[in-house]
Formats: structure tokens, sequence, C-alpha cells
């Protein structure tokens, strides 16, 4: 297995890298924690003109045919420039469609994402903040041909402007589905929820909500586990981008603050906390791009892959943040100074889709420890 990037991988890190550092500096970042919205349209619209939206769609649905390993390669780059907006819960679920959608689902859902005319996320957490199959209490009951739902999710990304919400329930028999519903249709409220990484997660309150069976994608266990793997490789590889650039912010302070008539990147303790760092972030991506080639390949491996990736890149991260902060001082700790961003959109995606724990607790029962 190499795990170095293809000439086609690195063309889409280095023309993602270079877009992101115009169209979202520090400055864009800022000004969507205070915007109604959190996202901008107009750099929305410019991500779907570069084909960013539908690369793993294929191109039969407007998309570009591109992997499920091309999206993590991008994604990293978002994490690297904490681009703000629906972008990753959007690509989770063009991605599920992708892998569980029927031909009738893509054909009438993929070719608004690919064009960014339309934009999707997910409702999975209820009141437990589980992320297992028992924290999904939730259950549809029958309705003719079709669902009713009735009941909460929290922590539902960017569920104010999307278009479409993919919501995690039980069927009446017991099995779980992904039911397809509009936000803008009757008995669905949104309410925002205030976090410390100033994104935009939500409370949705589904009061009796139809969906028609052409509605609901079901899903079976190899199903969940492979939708699940999904969603956190493209966490792990936002975390991945996040660190990288952590470090590199932490790196150029220390070469640049004087202390005792020295930059006190000189000072052992510092470069300690340096070479902590980089170890660290070599680990990350390495361990993320294995279990992301897995999850793109449908590998057996795949469920054991991603649960002991997360749990590294959950902790590993953390540890790269910490460092960062301690590195910069109090000044890391004012908000008018950039490392903090970092360290707060850290905690938000050491914690979706299950922490350190909760993946260790996974991969005890796959060894059935």
């Amino acid at each position: 297995m190499d795990l170095s990037l293809s000439e086609e991988q690195t063309l889409i890190r280095e023309s993602a890298r270079d877009f992101l550092e115009n169209e979202c500096p520090e400055e864009h970042v800022r000004a969507m924690e205070e915007d109604e919205a959190g996202y901008s349209p107009d750099l929305w619209k410019k991500m779907a003109e570069l084909g960013w939206q539908g690369l793993m769609i294929p191109e039969e649905h407007g998309g570009s045919g591109f992997s499920y390993l091309d999206l993590c390669v991008l994604v990293e780059e978002f994490g690297r420039a904490l681009v703000p907006g629906p972008f990753i819960p959007n690509a989770t679920c063009a991605a599920w469609l992708v892998v569980a959608g029927s031909d009738a689902q893509k054909a009438k859902y993929l070719p608004g994402i690919a064009s960014g005319t339309a934009i999707h996320t997910y409702a999975v957490t209820e009141e437990t903040g589980r992320w297992d199959r028992g924290g999904y209490a939730l259950t549809a009951t029958a309705d003719g041909d079709g669902y009713v739902l009735n009941g909460t999710k929290l922590f539902v990304p960017d569920a104010n402007v999307a278009d479409y919400l993919h919501v995690i329930a039980n069927t009446p028999d017991g099995r779980l589905a992904n039911f397809i519903i509009a936000r803008d249709q009757a008995g669905v409220e949104v309410n925002l929820l205030k976090t410390i990484a100033s994104d935009k997660q939500a409370e949705v309150v589904l009061n009796n909500v139809s969906v028609s069976a052409e509605d609901v994608m079901p899903v079976d266990s190899e199903t969940s586990m492979r939708g699940r793997n999904i969603a956190v490789n493209l966490e792990n590889a936002y975390l991945v981008g996040l660190a990288q650039k952590d470090f590199e912010i932490a790196v150029n302070y220390a070469k640049e603050r004087v202390q005792f008539g020295r930059p006190i990147g000189s000072f052992q303790a510092i470069q300690h906390k340096a070479a902590d760092m980089v170890t660290d972030v070599d680990g990350m991506r390495f361990i993320t791009y294995k279990a992301a080639w897995a999850t793109s390949e449908n590998e057996p491996s795949q469920n054991m892959d991603t649960s002991m990736a997360k749990a590294w890149c959950s902790e590993a991260s953390r540890r790269v943040v910490a460092h960062g902060q301690q590195i910069h001082g109090g000044i890391g700790f004012t908000k008018d100074y950039i490392i903090q961003l970092y360290f707060r959109r850290q905690k938000r995606a050491e914690l979706f889709w299950g922490d350190a724990d909760f993946h260790r607790e996974q991969v005890a029962a796959m060894l059935e420890i």
C-alpha cells in the first residue's frame, strides 16, 4: 500500500491551498463566526465552479467521478484554512448517496449537490450525544406508503442553511434508515446552538414531518459502518490539516518571538514541544490516509482502521493545539490572535463522530476484548 499522493492528488492539494489562501483568509473565518448564515454563498459558488462539491459524485450525475480518498485530500486543506460552512456535512451526505442511495435517489439529489445549488447535512445525534446505534431513539411511524417523524436531533451541522436533512432514525420494524427531508417543509424547526467553535450547530425539532418511501435509504449493519467510516475519516482529514497549520503557526512564532535576547525557538523546552507536535501531525496523517484508503477501496479492515485513526487523531490534535497555545503564552488565548481559532475548532472535530474513548471502545469490541 503506497500512501504517497498521486500526481492528480498533489494537484488537488496545491490548487486547493492556493485558492483557499486567497479566498478564505483569517478575516473571512472571523467574519463568518458573526454571520447569521455562517458561510459565504459567493465562496460556495466559486467552489462549485471548481467542481469541489461534486468531486466524488459520478459524472453521469454532474460530478467529477473522483474517489473518496481524493475527497479526503481536499478536506485536509479545509482544515488548514478552517473553511466555515457546510462543505464537510454536504460532502458526507453526497458520499452516502453515492454508496447507499437508489438510482432514483441519486438522480434526484446528486446533480443539485454537484452544481452547488443544493446543500445537504446530516441529523444523527440526539439528547444522549451518542454516535452509536444505541443513541438513535427517534423512530418513524408508518403513514400509508410513507412515514412520519416526531422527535429532536441535536448538534446538526449547518442545518440553518441546508436545503435537505438526512435524518438517521429507526423504521417501525426496528431497522435503521436515512430519511431525506426538505428543511423548509412543514413541521421542521431549526434552532441554532451556542458552541465553543462559533460554528452553526443546531437543534432540529421534527413535528409530524412526512417522508415519502422514495426518500428513505434503508441502512443495514454493513452500510451503516461504511457510512460512519466516510464521515469519520473526513473529520480526521480536517484535523490533520488543522494540526499541520497550527504547528506551522507555532513554529513561525517561536522563530520571531524574542525573550532574554534570543528567539524562544532556541530554547530546548520549546524545541521539545515542536518535536512532539510534528511527531503527532505525521502520525495523524499516516493513520488517517491508511483508513481513508481502506474506506475508499471498501477494504475489510476499514472499520478497525477508521476507529484507530479517530482515536489517535482526536487526542493527537488536542496535544498539538495545546502545545501551540503554550508556545504562544498569554497572547495565544486572546481572540485577537489566530492560534485560538484552531484551538476552538479542534474541540468540535475531536468530538464529532466520537472522541478517542468512544473509538477505543469500538476497537476493543472488534477485537472482542
